[in-house]
């Protein structure tokens, strides 16, 4: 019999945050191995708990969830997104701007599946947030990737983005805060992105899903907040800021200039239509999560979990020797760098599998966020700060057998 192949389209799409060393750690799992993963932002796995009212509210309204719900999302928390954009200082949108779906991720394909004909380009960001990518090639497009510089805190390089526009370039995506490096951009540089889709007549996609992790006390500039003449589409949801990544909970918002974007807009609306409706229990907790009380503020401010262990995790890395990071200011993640001087690594997918296979710690390697060079990984900051001591000892013991290995 002829084998039965996958579609063409998936040539160029990957996602190694839950590739080949996910598989190899399940297999060593059903051996009767404990692996200790630190590659994926799973917050429920790690004893962080969505807001008591969240749940509440969604198992009072279940019996109201039954039915297929407007094709966008529901009125009340579509509403509840409406009045947040205007929190955060972004003008202009109506009800009929936002979309809710089965999570952020969903409507990242969305977008791209209605915008892309073969040949279009999107700058994405390197590192990135591999979905972006896979939804740019998936949807015929072709990703081109503007340089996030880490000797600059992993700002965008501006003039590397400039160079890349051609006229075949139609969006520019902007993940702020930052995964994987927890970034968080400036108003100056977010200023200097839209006046290059000005330029250009480009779309603006923000990815703002940590827009309320933040440390040190940070403030998060919504990028459509900046301007009004730039056609900006905003993604978030409740994943992260309110732990509640199994809700697949999600919206996307259409604001600045859409005079010209009608015929986009439609596409929006068909996509919409065609998968029905997002998830109605989801849907049921969005209002009362940000109508609510903000406990993310608890977790990320003095004394809260996530930033001592922000801490923690920073401090314990960067004493291993070769070993740099620039420390997050958002997020829940860090994307420390090997120095290849001391750390020859060649294949970094290889190298996480060692490890993996040696100290039962499971990472993702920096080429699966499509950065450049095969020295950086990403490191998942969730577990207990005992877990987290004893993933990091486990890494850095790797790490000297390594050097030991390659006489460094």
């Amino acid at each position: 019999m002829r084998p039965i192949l996958k579609s063409n389209k998936l040539d160029d799409v990957c996602y190694e945050i839950r590739g080949p060393a996910l598989e190899r750690a399940r297999t060593m799992e059903e051996e009767g191995q404990k692996i200790i993963k630190l590659n994926i932002g799973n917050l429920a796995v790690f004893g962080f708990d969505p807001p008591d009212e969240i749940v509440h509210d969604m198992i009072r309204n279940m019996h109201g969830a039954a039915g297929y719900t407007d094709s966008k999302g529901m009125f009340a928390p579509r509403k509840a997104v409406m009045h947040y954009t205007q929190s955060k200082n972004i003008a202009g949108v109506g009800i009929d701007d936002i979309y809710l779906g089965n999570g952020a991720s969903e409507l990242i394909v969305m977008a791209m599946q209605g915008l892309l004909n073969s040949g279009d380009e999107v700058l994405v960001p390197a590192p990135d947030y591999p979905l972006w990518t896979a939804a740019v090639s998936l949807a015929g497009g072709a990703p081109i990737h503007y340089v996030c510089d880490e000797g600059a805190g992993w700002l965008p390089d501006i003039d590397d983005m400039r160079r890349k526009i051609t006229s075949n370039t139609r969006a520019i995506v902007v993940i702020n805060p930052n995964n994987p490096t927890g970034a968080l951009y400036p108003r100056e540089v977010l200023l200097e992105i839209l006046e290059l889709a000005r330029q250009h007549g480009l779309i603006v996609y923000a990815d703002e899903i940590y827009d309320k992790t933040l440390y040190d006390g940070a403030e998060h500039v919504s990028l459509a907040s900046l301007a009004d003449d730039v056609l900006c589409v905003t993604l978030n949801g409740l994943s992260k800021n309110y732990r509640s990544c199994g809700y697949r909970a999600g919206w996307m918002v259409v604001s600045g200039e859409k005079r010209h974007a009608k015929d986009y807009i439609e596409g929006l609306n068909m996509l919409a239509s065609m998968r029905l409706c997002a998830n109605a229990p989801g849907q049921f907790a969005i209002q009362t999560a940000l109508g609510g009380y903000q406990s993310i503020a608890d977790l990320v401010g003095p004394g809260g979990r996530l930033l001592k262990q922000r801490d923690l995790a920073h401090k314990l890395l960067t004493d291993i020797p070769g070993v740099s990071c620039v420390k997050p200011k958002a997020a829940l993640y860090m994307f420390p760098r090997l120095d290849p001087q001391m750390y020859p690594i060649t294949d970094d997918q290889q190298f996480i599998c060692e490890l993996l296979s040696e100290e039962k710690v499971l990472l993702v390697q920096g080429t699966g966020f499509n950065w450049i060079a095969p020295d950086h990984f990403r490191l998942v900051f969730l577990p207990n700060s005992d877990d987290l001591t004893d993933a990091c000892g486990r890494i850095a013991r790797f790490l000297d057998g390594y050097r030991r290995r390659h006489g460094r």
